[in-house]
Protein backbone atom coordinates (compact mmCIF):
# COMPACT_ATOMS: atom_id res chain seq x y z
CA UNK A 1 0.00 0.00 0.00
CA UNK A 2 1.13 3.38 -0.86
CA UNK A 3 2.35 5.76 1.90
CA UNK A 4 0.54 9.19 2.26
CA UNK A 5 2.13 11.95 0.75
CA UNK A 6 2.51 14.02 3.87
CA UNK A 7 4.36 10.63 5.45
CA UNK A 8 7.05 10.18 2.51
CA UNK A 9 7.55 14.68 1.75
CA UNK A 10 10.70 13.82 3.38
CA UNK A 11 12.24 11.06 1.36
CA UNK A 12 11.19 12.85 -2.13
CA UNK A 13 12.74 16.43 -0.14
CA UNK A 14 15.99 14.17 -0.02
CA UNK A 15 15.97 12.83 -3.31
CA UNK A 16 15.61 16.85 -4.45
CA UNK A 17 18.36 17.91 -2.68
CA UNK A 18 20.67 15.10 -4.33
CA UNK A 19 20.00 16.84 -7.55
CA UNK A 20 17.18 14.16 -8.15
CA UNK A 21 19.46 11.41 -7.90
CA UNK A 22 17.66 7.90 -8.82
CA UNK A 23 16.82 6.57 -5.74
CA UNK A 24 18.30 2.45 -5.58
CA UNK A 25 15.98 1.52 -2.53
CA UNK A 26 12.71 0.98 -4.17
CA UNK A 27 12.11 0.18 -7.53
CA UNK A 28 11.56 2.07 -10.39
CA UNK A 29 7.48 1.21 -10.95
CA UNK A 30 6.52 1.74 -7.43
CA UNK A 31 8.39 5.37 -7.61
CA UNK A 32 7.10 7.09 -10.43
CA UNK A 33 3.27 5.02 -9.69
CA UNK A 34 3.88 7.28 -6.40
CA UNK A 35 5.07 10.59 -8.25
CA UNK A 36 2.52 10.36 -10.76
CA UNK A 37 0.26 9.69 -8.41
CA UNK A 38 1.65 13.01 -6.34
CA UNK A 39 0.90 15.03 -9.84
CA UNK A 40 -2.65 15.35 -8.83
CA UNK A 41 -2.04 16.74 -5.24
CA UNK A 42 -3.74 19.69 -4.35
CA UNK A 43 -0.60 20.99 -2.39
CA UNK A 44 1.91 22.88 -4.96
CA UNK A 45 4.49 22.27 -3.09
CA UNK A 46 3.98 18.28 -3.59
CA UNK A 47 2.23 18.60 -7.13
CA UNK A 48 4.66 21.53 -8.64
CA UNK A 49 7.83 21.18 -5.99
CA UNK A 50 8.28 17.19 -6.04
CA UNK A 51 6.23 15.32 -8.44
CA UNK A 52 6.95 17.49 -11.45
CA UNK A 53 10.24 18.36 -11.41
CA UNK A 54 11.46 14.88 -10.19
CA UNK A 55 9.73 12.76 -12.64
CA UNK A 56 11.13 15.96 -15.71
CA UNK A 57 14.62 15.35 -14.23
CA UNK A 58 14.61 11.81 -14.48
CA UNK A 59 13.28 11.75 -18.40
CA UNK A 60 15.45 14.22 -19.09
CA UNK A 61 18.52 12.13 -18.09
CA UNK A 62 17.35 9.20 -19.83
CA UNK A 63 16.24 7.15 -16.56
CA UNK A 64 12.83 6.24 -18.49
CA UNK A 65 14.54 5.69 -22.60
CA UNK A 66 14.17 2.04 -22.71
CA UNK A 67 10.57 2.74 -20.84
CA UNK A 68 9.40 5.54 -22.60
CA UNK A 69 6.36 4.03 -24.66
CA UNK A 70 4.47 3.08 -21.57
CA UNK A 71 5.49 5.93 -19.59
CA UNK A 72 4.08 8.36 -21.90
CA UNK A 73 0.77 5.74 -21.98
CA UNK A 74 0.56 5.75 -18.34
CA UNK A 75 0.97 9.66 -17.85
CA UNK A 76 -1.64 10.31 -20.64
CA UNK A 77 -4.07 8.57 -18.84
CA UNK A 78 -4.18 11.08 -16.56
CA UNK A 79 -5.26 13.64 -18.92
CA UNK A 80 -8.96 12.21 -18.58
CA UNK A 81 -9.08 11.74 -14.85
CA UNK A 82 -12.42 13.82 -14.07
CA UNK A 83 -12.46 15.26 -17.75
CA UNK A 84 -15.59 17.65 -17.85
CA UNK A 85 -15.55 18.79 -14.06
CA UNK A 86 -15.20 22.28 -13.52
CA UNK A 87 -13.81 24.29 -10.52
CA UNK A 88 -12.60 20.54 -9.11
CA UNK A 89 -8.91 19.86 -7.96
CA UNK A 90 -8.72 16.93 -10.80
CA UNK A 91 -7.96 19.60 -13.26
CA UNK A 92 -4.98 19.89 -11.61
CA UNK A 93 -3.83 15.63 -12.31
CA UNK A 94 -5.07 16.68 -16.00
CA UNK A 95 -3.08 19.58 -16.55
CA UNK A 96 0.21 18.15 -14.65
CA UNK A 97 -0.34 15.39 -17.14
CA UNK A 98 0.03 17.32 -20.08
CA UNK A 99 3.06 19.08 -18.88
CA UNK A 100 4.78 15.92 -18.36
CA UNK A 101 3.67 14.15 -21.75
CA UNK A 102 5.07 17.29 -23.19
CA UNK A 103 8.78 16.48 -21.35
CA UNK A 104 8.04 12.89 -22.43
CA UNK A 105 7.63 14.12 -26.31
CA UNK A 106 10.68 16.55 -26.14
CA UNK A 107 12.71 13.54 -24.76
CA UNK A 108 11.97 11.50 -27.67
CA UNK A 109 12.61 13.86 -30.26
CA UNK A 110 16.51 13.93 -28.67
CA UNK A 111 16.46 9.99 -28.34
CA UNK A 112 14.59 8.60 -30.80
CA UNK A 113 13.30 5.32 -28.92
CA UNK A 114 9.70 5.60 -29.49
CA UNK A 115 7.72 4.39 -32.52
CA UNK A 116 5.17 6.58 -34.18
CA UNK A 117 2.21 4.76 -33.31
CA UNK A 118 2.80 5.76 -29.77
CA UNK A 119 3.28 9.23 -30.58
CA UNK A 120 0.29 9.82 -32.47
CA UNK A 121 -1.76 7.64 -30.13
CA UNK A 122 -0.56 10.25 -27.51
CA UNK A 123 -1.38 12.81 -29.71
CA UNK A 124 -5.01 11.84 -30.24
CA UNK A 125 -5.42 11.89 -26.14
CA UNK A 126 -3.79 15.23 -26.20
CA UNK A 127 -6.50 16.84 -28.54
CA UNK A 128 -9.26 15.01 -27.00
CA UNK A 129 -8.33 16.31 -23.69
CA UNK A 130 -7.32 19.68 -24.24
CA UNK A 131 -10.67 20.51 -26.80
CA UNK A 132 -12.79 19.23 -23.83
CA UNK A 133 -11.08 20.83 -21.02
CA UNK A 134 -13.82 22.92 -19.10
CA UNK A 135 -11.87 24.16 -15.98
CA UNK A 136 -9.94 27.18 -17.75
CA UNK A 137 -8.50 28.24 -14.13
CA UNK A 138 -5.03 29.55 -14.21
CA UNK A 139 -4.30 30.82 -10.73
CA UNK A 140 -6.35 28.87 -7.87
CA UNK A 141 -5.60 30.23 -4.35
CA UNK A 142 -4.44 28.24 -2.13
CA UNK A 143 -3.80 25.63 -4.39
CA UNK A 144 -1.10 27.61 -7.11
CA UNK A 145 -1.07 27.01 -10.72
CA UNK A 146 -3.81 24.89 -12.36
CA UNK A 147 -2.69 26.11 -16.15
CA UNK A 148 -4.58 23.54 -18.10
CA UNK A 149 -4.60 25.96 -20.70
CA UNK A 150 -1.51 27.02 -20.37
CA UNK A 151 0.37 23.73 -20.03
CA UNK A 152 -1.71 22.41 -22.88
CA UNK A 153 -0.34 24.59 -24.83
CA UNK A 154 3.33 23.40 -23.91
CA UNK A 155 2.05 19.93 -25.13
CA UNK A 156 1.24 21.33 -28.38
CA UNK A 157 4.32 22.97 -28.85
CA UNK A 158 5.89 19.65 -27.83
CA UNK A 159 4.08 17.60 -30.38
CA UNK A 160 4.82 20.47 -33.25
CA UNK A 161 8.66 19.65 -32.45
CA UNK A 162 8.01 15.92 -33.20
CA UNK A 163 9.99 14.35 -36.47
CA UNK A 164 6.75 12.03 -35.94
CA UNK A 165 4.73 14.62 -36.98
CA UNK A 166 4.22 15.55 -41.05
CA UNK A 167 1.98 18.01 -42.49
CA UNK A 168 -1.47 16.46 -41.61
CA UNK A 169 -0.22 16.24 -38.01
CA UNK A 170 0.18 19.71 -37.86
CA UNK A 171 -2.45 20.72 -39.57
CA UNK A 172 -4.51 18.56 -36.96
CA UNK A 173 -2.85 20.62 -34.14
CA UNK A 174 -3.66 24.05 -35.83
CA UNK A 175 -7.71 22.80 -35.38
CA UNK A 176 -7.06 21.72 -32.14
CA UNK A 177 -5.90 25.34 -30.92
CA UNK A 178 -8.45 27.10 -32.80
CA UNK A 179 -11.00 24.79 -31.34
CA UNK A 180 -9.69 25.48 -27.87
CA UNK A 181 -10.25 29.15 -28.37
CA UNK A 182 -13.56 29.17 -30.34
CA UNK A 183 -15.18 26.46 -27.46
CA UNK A 184 -17.86 28.50 -25.07
CA UNK A 185 -16.38 29.20 -22.17
CA UNK A 186 -16.66 32.15 -18.94
CA UNK A 187 -13.12 32.06 -18.86
CA UNK A 188 -10.95 34.91 -19.71
CA UNK A 189 -7.35 34.19 -20.14
CA UNK A 190 -5.41 35.96 -17.80
CA UNK A 191 -1.93 34.06 -17.19
CA UNK A 192 -0.20 34.36 -20.58
CA UNK A 193 -2.02 31.63 -22.31
CA UNK A 194 -2.05 33.75 -24.97
CA UNK A 195 1.44 33.75 -25.57
CA UNK A 196 1.85 30.21 -24.63
CA UNK A 197 -0.95 28.91 -27.33
CA UNK A 198 0.91 31.80 -30.42
CA UNK A 199 4.40 30.00 -29.38
CA UNK A 200 2.43 26.29 -29.79
CA UNK A 201 1.53 27.40 -33.16
CA UNK A 202 5.03 29.57 -33.63
CA UNK A 203 6.50 25.72 -33.27
CA UNK A 204 4.15 24.67 -36.10
CA UNK A 205 4.90 27.41 -38.41
CA UNK A 206 9.07 26.96 -38.19
CA UNK A 207 8.58 23.27 -39.57
CA UNK A 208 7.90 24.78 -42.85
CA UNK A 209 5.85 22.59 -43.73
CA UNK A 210 2.66 24.53 -44.19
CA UNK A 211 1.48 26.75 -46.64
CA UNK A 212 -0.12 30.22 -46.76
CA UNK A 213 -3.07 28.33 -48.48
CA UNK A 214 -3.62 26.26 -45.10
CA UNK A 215 -3.11 28.64 -42.60
CA UNK A 216 -4.83 31.85 -44.41
CA UNK A 217 -7.81 29.86 -44.43
CA UNK A 218 -6.92 28.80 -40.89
CA UNK A 219 -6.87 32.64 -39.54
CA UNK A 220 -10.17 33.58 -40.71
CA UNK A 221 -12.08 30.40 -38.91
CA UNK A 222 -10.60 32.74 -36.05
CA UNK A 223 -11.53 35.84 -37.65
CA UNK A 224 -15.08 35.44 -36.97
CA UNK A 225 -14.95 35.00 -33.31
CA UNK A 226 -13.61 38.58 -33.02
CA UNK A 227 -16.39 40.51 -35.13
CA UNK A 228 -18.50 42.15 -33.31
CA UNK A 229 -22.22 41.37 -33.60
CA UNK A 230 -24.37 43.94 -35.12
CA UNK A 231 -27.29 45.01 -32.47
CA UNK A 232 -30.84 45.96 -34.03
CA UNK A 233 -31.54 49.67 -33.07
CA UNK A 234 -33.07 49.75 -29.54
CA UNK A 235 -32.39 46.81 -28.14
CA UNK A 236 -29.50 46.72 -25.30
CA UNK A 237 -25.81 45.97 -26.62
CA UNK A 238 -24.53 42.96 -24.91
CA UNK A 239 -21.24 42.45 -23.15
CA UNK A 240 -18.22 42.72 -25.42
CA UNK A 241 -16.09 41.13 -26.27
CA UNK A 242 -16.94 37.84 -24.79
CA UNK A 243 -14.33 35.48 -23.03
CA UNK A 244 -14.32 34.08 -26.57
CA UNK A 245 -13.85 37.01 -28.75
CA UNK A 246 -11.25 38.69 -25.99
CA UNK A 247 -9.09 35.07 -25.73
CA UNK A 248 -8.97 34.85 -29.63
CA UNK A 249 -8.23 38.69 -30.55
CA UNK A 250 -5.58 38.90 -27.73
CA UNK A 251 -4.07 35.45 -28.88
CA UNK A 252 -4.03 36.56 -32.36
CA UNK A 253 -1.71 39.85 -30.91
CA UNK A 254 0.59 37.63 -29.68
CA UNK A 255 1.05 35.38 -32.73
CA UNK A 256 1.41 38.82 -34.77
CA UNK A 257 4.03 40.14 -32.23
CA UNK A 258 6.05 36.82 -31.85
CA UNK A 259 6.14 36.38 -35.82
CA UNK A 260 7.53 39.99 -35.95
CA UNK A 261 9.86 39.56 -33.47
CA UNK A 262 10.83 36.22 -33.80
CA UNK A 263 10.92 33.69 -31.09
CA UNK A 264 13.11 31.33 -29.53
CA UNK A 265 12.45 27.69 -28.03
CA UNK A 266 14.91 25.94 -25.19
CA UNK A 267 18.57 26.34 -25.41
CA UNK A 268 18.81 22.60 -26.83
CA UNK A 269 20.15 21.95 -29.94
CA UNK A 270 16.85 20.82 -31.70
CA UNK A 271 15.52 23.84 -30.95
CA UNK A 272 18.19 25.68 -31.54
CA UNK A 273 18.03 24.57 -34.88
CA UNK A 274 14.49 24.97 -35.57
CA UNK A 275 14.01 28.37 -34.54
CA UNK A 276 17.14 29.64 -35.90
CA UNK A 277 15.50 31.39 -39.20
CA UNK A 278 11.98 32.98 -39.44
CA UNK A 279 9.21 30.35 -40.87
CA UNK A 280 9.46 30.61 -44.57
CA UNK A 281 5.60 32.03 -44.48
CA UNK A 282 6.32 34.57 -42.56
CA UNK A 283 5.57 37.66 -44.73
CA UNK A 284 2.49 36.74 -46.09
CA UNK A 285 1.35 35.54 -42.90
CA UNK A 286 1.91 38.77 -41.31
CA UNK A 287 0.12 40.44 -43.96
CA UNK A 288 -3.05 38.62 -43.10
CA UNK A 289 -2.57 38.21 -39.24
CA UNK A 290 -2.70 43.01 -40.15
CA UNK A 291 -5.46 42.64 -42.19
CA UNK A 292 -7.53 40.59 -40.21
CA UNK A 293 -6.38 43.02 -36.79
CA UNK A 294 -7.26 45.93 -38.98
CA UNK A 295 -11.04 44.93 -40.10
CA UNK A 296 -12.15 43.53 -36.29
CA UNK A 297 -11.60 46.97 -34.74
CA UNK A 298 -12.17 49.56 -37.58
CA UNK A 299 -12.85 52.49 -34.97
CA UNK A 300 -9.17 51.93 -33.76
CA UNK A 301 -7.06 51.01 -36.53
CA UNK A 302 -5.99 52.76 -39.74
CA UNK A 303 -6.33 51.23 -42.82
CA UNK A 304 -3.11 51.43 -45.56
CA UNK A 305 -3.78 54.07 -48.57
CA UNK A 306 -3.08 52.64 -52.00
Amino acid sequence: MMSPVGVRSGYWEQVRASGFRLPDDRPLDDLTTELVHMLGDPDHQVRGGIAYPVLAAWISEGVYDDLLAGFGDGVSEGLFTGLGEDGTDTVLRRSFSSLLLAEAILRDHVTRVVHSDAVFRWGDRAASWFVRERDLRGWVDGQGWAHAVGHGADLIGALARSHHFGKLELTVLLDVVADRLLTPTPYRFLHDEDDRLAFAVMAILHRNLLGIDVLEPWIERLATAIVRPTVPNGDPSPEWPTPVAGNTMNFLRALHLQLALGVHGKQTPQDVALFGKPPQVRADLLLVLLRVLRTSQPWLFTTPKH
